[in-house]
């Protein structure tokens, strides 16, 4: 009964999507070869510039964000290259299987399911690759499965330490315009993403940003014709640049979506606006969390926590139940423990994962935490009280 109305959707993507964005998307197909659609795509292009931190070239691809893993390898990766991945999660593991099935040699580096990436021990491999024949180091900014937000530029003054040549490659789909990140300052040379997260459009979309170095390393790898990065940043004619039909709809959402966050609430305010949010749900979980058998934030460090996504673990496997009363009880959806536990083994129950990226803000998520309260009593999760006023605090703080 009381899960009638407008549901609240807090996985950690899709995101909510903004009203302006569906009504954007709400018109008639368009000419795909006039001007109109050129011209959007050509403002897209600089504002997807704008919210990565780039002055460097942007291929879109249709796609989600597994499309835009394999297209940033296909132009960069050749049959039998070394690549180095540094792993914190399921999504390290899964962009390295990607490398695995076109042809690389990959290396991961483990660093389990609640730490962050250490910069000495990449630096520490690289420097053992006398012959440099790793080509590249994969990394994600904030892997979705556990929450954990690393830090790229450190990655990057790693590579440079050990004087190796390897492309840094990034993940940023969970991360952007949600977590502080800009490509040129961080050194990154090939970044990814897609819409469906802190860029609150529907799935579809998946970007690869390249610079100088990784668009050199280009000409040694045929991406074939469909996932070549070239034609894709630098246009002719509008229908060279899709090779096929384009997303209308979707760039039109997209539009609308780039210019609420950067020419109405502006990226620096939407970084904060997610940092805060974040802060008020880790306080939360933090003050439930000291009861014995209370919910755990799996990162313990809040300086590695991503502002996107928080995981939390339970004592007992009642993380199914909590989320199953949520949806048919309260209206309120949360995300599963994706990668936390093997498949079929009960301890995948104890996980659960609450994203706030995107289209969210102080009501949404005060909502979602006392809808969480609420269901943690009726399925007998321990918690200590005080998790709301917490996490008000921190909503009404300076």
């Amino acid at each position: 009964m009381l899960a009638a109305g407008r549901p609240m959707l807090a996985i950690p993507g899709p995101s909510v999507i903004p009203d302006r964005v569906l009504n954007a998307m709400h018109r008639a197909a368009p000419d795909i070869y006039g001007p109109e659609l050129e011209a959007l795509t050509r403002q897209v292009v600089a504002d997807l510039r704008a919210v990565a931190g780039t002055r460097h070239d942007v291929a879109i691809y249709i796609g989600n964000g597994h499309a835009g893993w394999e297209a940033a390898l296909a132009n960069l990766v050749a049959r039998g290259d070394r690549l180095l991945v540094a792993a914190t999660g399921r999504f390290g593991h899964g962009w390295a299987e990607i490398a695995r099935r076109l042809g690389a040699e990959v290396e991961v580096i483990d660093f389990g399911l609640r730490a962050a990436i250490d910069p000495d021990r990449v630096a520490g491999r690289l420097a053992a690759d006398r012959g440099q024949a790793i080509r590249a180091v994969l990394a994600v900014h904030a892997d979705t499965s556990t929450s954990v937000r690393n830090d790229l530029a450190a990655l990057r003054a790693a590579l440079d330490a050990a004087g190796h040549p390897a492309l840094l490659l990034a993940d940023c789909i969970a991360s952007l315009a949600a977590d502080p990140f800009g490509m040129d300052a961080c050194g990154v040379d090939v970044a990814v993403a897609a819409s469906q997260k802190g860029l609150m459009t529907p799935p579809g979309l998946a970007f690869v940003w390249f610079g100088p170095k990784a668009a050199a390393a280009r000409r040694r790898a045929d991406p074939g014709p469909y996932w070549d990065w070239v034609p894709r940043a630098s246009p002719g004619e509008f229908w060279q640049y899709w090779n096929g039909t384009a997303p209308t709809h979707l760039l039109w959402g997209l539009a609308e979506a780039l210019a609420m966050i950067l020419r109405e609430e502006g990226l620096s305010a939407v970084l904060a606006r997610h940092a805060r949010i974040a802060r008020a749900v880790w306080a939360a979980f933090e003050a439930w969390g000291q009861a014995p058998g209370g919910p755990v934030l799996n990162i313990a460090d809040p300086a590695l926590r991503s502002h996107a996504v928080t995981a939390v673990s339970l004592a007992a496997p009642q993380g199914t139940a909590l989320r199953t009363w949520l949806t048919d009880r309260a209206g309120v959806t949360l995300g599963i423990g994706l990668g936390m536990a093997a498949p079929g083994d009960p301890d995948g129950h104890r996980h659960f994962r609450i994203g706030h990226m995107g289209h969210v803000n102080a009501h949404m998520i005060l909502g979602t935490l006392g809808a969480v309260e609420a269901g943690m009593r009726a399925v007998g999760i321990p918690f200590a009280p005080g998790g709301l006023a917490a996490a008000a605090e921190v909503v009404a703080g300076a």
